[in-house]
């Protein structure tokens, strides 16, 4: 009977001990995971070849101000990059029909709001792909 305990006392310990360095070794690879992998977000060189930064763009604004501005414009992927360059020209008119409409004290206050709807109008013509973001990159009232 003694015997049998002593065998039975091993195993037991063998199974414990291979679940502890498992156990181990998995806490070791999670912590060790790059966060954004594991957030799903991507690096900033994922972000900036899946983006386009568009050319200078002057135009009036409702006042008669003229304003000189330019964005990043960042995609999901390379398909959908490829489908805003070849969309470049409605992306332009959309710019310029936004910033039309703005008065310049919306251009001192802030420009989270024409970013929302520049984003929310070219992603009404996307097919392959979204915008993710829509950064100003800069910005000239005179």
């Amino acid at each position: 009977m003694t015997a049998l305990k002593s065998n039975l006392f091993k195993t037991v310990m063998v199974i414990l001990s291979t679940l502890t360095v498992a156990g181990v070794a998995a806490l070791i690879v999670v912590f060790n995971l790059d966060r954004s992998e594991a957030s799903g977000e991507r690096s900033i060189e994922e972000i900036r070849e899946a983006s386009l930064l568009t050319e200078d763009i002057t135009t009036d604004t409702v006042e008669g101000h003229f304003v000189r501005i330019s964005f990043r414009i960042v995609t999901d992927g390379e398909k959908a990059l490829e489908e805003l360059k070849k969309r470049d020209f409605q992306m332009k008119n959309i710019l310029i029909k936004e910033l039309a409409t703005m008065e310049a004290e919306s251009f001192q206050g802030g420009l989270s709001g024409l970013e929302e709807k520049v984003k929310l109008r070219l992603n009404e013509l996307m097919q392959n792909g979204i915008i993710t973001d829509v950064y100003t990159v800069e910005k000239v009232l005179q």
